[in-house]
């Protein structure tokens, strides 16, 4: 069966336009009834989302054990990425990330990562009690901002803990800058360590030679993919891909710890629906990104006093290679934090980008970008700094602050705490999560000490209107540290 599919097929999608076609009388859940018993849904979602919102049954497969159409349909995933095998995940790239790690460690393990991770990854070193041995990646002195890790970093790691069970790389970070996988991905295996790739934002890799390596190409033998990230699909859908050198059935074992039993097949079928548009016209789809990105950054580099970088950071090191579809734009040259820009294309043209933090903003670009929006975007730039613009210091807030991991984040997270105000809680061992989201890298994670320097960081990005996420206070005026640690 396998050698008869064609990536032009969509089977959990035909499968569930076929099944809305007969007359079955539902008795079972969803309540909803194919929208009937909530109109007010069904009006506002469409018929045609309420017949295909329905709970697995023999015709549509089962995602926590998939035998016909889901089966197929990740079949043609992998295919298309170039991966031994391809899951379907419906809890987001956040379950993904979660799974790979719970795949390949348990309490007590160790795990190579940068430190610039997204808070699922130390969310699951909580949930499996593995310890994180961080690489701390350089910064940029210009824009602030963590980079990737450095491969003579990475060796140093590994030559210290050998006995670590895995590398995981960010492929790309957040800001588009990307580590020497292949390189990182040979020395890990010479070590006998697997290679886990975050790569919630780098679904197009694998559609394009005009971007970096992607995870599975670099021989990583597990990747987090957020294909509704760049890939079209709906939010919260994802694909978890693997190499030949892990067991399929193990990893399915792991991801159905945690994933729903109820998996969405409004999210399965756009999953599928997502693959095939990218297997028969990615690579057409995101030359055109790379066209409006490029042509973007010429655009706003003009106006003056922003910094849309790309490729020149390349240092064949900590930036071994840059996503150029990311278009990240340095802003505090004008005057203002790159949250503040943020706000105002929001607040007054009408505009919503990925994010700001304290001296960037990032413009997420995808293949359902035109080119006429983003000259909107480039003109309320240019009117952004004439309007708001002073003269900027030239200094950039640093974005990342080494950590002092006193306990590993599952014993601190599970330790007994003190809430205390959070002026006074310098010298502490944090228990709590505290982070801008997005990009939800932590300032703080469980089991690293606050020192006055983190929480100058943490008042500082308040005072500029990040949105804060992470701890019990909703307000972060209080923390949680462990008892006595001070």
């Amino acid at each position: 069966m396998e050698n008869q599919l064609s990536q032009a097929r969509a089977p959990i999608f035909e499968a569930l336009r076929a099944f809305s076609k007969e007359r079955v009388v539902p008795f079972d859940v969803p309540g909803h009834k194919h929208g009937k018993g909530n109109p007010e849904l069904t009006e506002f979602l469409g018929q045609a989302t309420m017949d295909a919102d329905v709970n697995s049954m023999k015709p549509l497969d089962n995602l926590c054990h998939p035998v016909s159409v889901i089966h197929d349909a990740e079949v043609l995933a992998a295919q298309a990425f170039g991966a031994a095998h391809a899951f379907f995940m419906v809890s987001g790239t956040t379950g993904s990330v979660q799974a790979m790690i719970l795949s390949v460690c348990k309490r007590g393990d160790k795990i190579i990562m940068p430190r610039n991770v997204h808070r699922s990854a130390i969310n699951a070193l909580v949930l499996c009690g593995a310890v994180p041995v961080y690489v701390n990646p350089g910064v940029d002195p210009q824009l602030g901002i963590a980079l990737g890790m450095s491969l003579a970093d990475v060796e140093r790691a590994i030559e210290a803990n050998p006995d670590a069970k895995a590398v995981l790389v960010n492929n790309p970070t957040y800001y588009g800058v990307c580590s020497d996988l292949r390189s990182i991905v040979k020395l890990a295996h010479a070590h006998g360590m697997r290679v886990l790739a975050d790569e919630a934002h780098g679904t197009h890799f694998s559609f394009s030679d005009a971007l970096p390596v992607s995870a599975m190409a670099a021989g990583a033998d597990m990747a987090a993919v957020s294909m509704h990230k760049s890939g079209g699909s709906l939010t919260q859908s994802s694909l978890l891909l693997i190499g030949p050198a892990m067991n399929e059935g193990h990893v399915r074992q792991i991801i159905n710890l945690t994933q729903t039993t109820s998996g969405s097949y409004l999210l399965l079928s756009s999953l599928d629906i997502s693959r095939r548009n990218l297997a028969l016209r990615g690579k057409e789809a995101f030359a055109g990104v790379v066209r409006m990105a490029d042509d973007a950054r010429k655009e706003i580099n003009a106006i003056g006093g922003y910094y849309a970088f790309s490729k020149e950071l390349i240092n064949g090191d900590s930036i071994y290679d840059f996503d150029v579809t990311k278009l990240s734009v340095h802003t505090l040259d004008i005057g203002l934090a790159g949250i503040e820009v943020y706000d105002l294309l929001r607040d007054e043209y009408d505009i919503q980008i990925e994010f700001g933090d304290l001296g960037n903003l990032l413009a997420y670009l995808s293949i359902g970008d035109r080119q006429r929006d983003i000259e909107r975007l480039v003109s309320a730039l240019a009117e952004i700094r004439r309007r708001f613009g002073t003269t900027g210091t030239g200094m950039a807030v640093p974005e990342y602050i080494d950590p002092q991991v006193a306990v590993s984040p599952q014993d601190a997270f599970y330790a007994d705490k003190i809430s205390l105000p959070i002026e006074e809680t310098a010298g502490y061992i944090c228990s709590e999560f505290v982070m801008c989201y997005p990009p939800g890298i932590p300032i703080l994670a469980p089991g690293e000490r606050i020192t006055e320097e983190i929480l100058a960081y943490i008042a500082f990005a308040k005072e500029k209107g990040c949105t804060m996420t992470g701890p019990e206070d909703a307000d972060i005026l209080r923390l949680n540290v462990i008892k006595g640690s001070n």
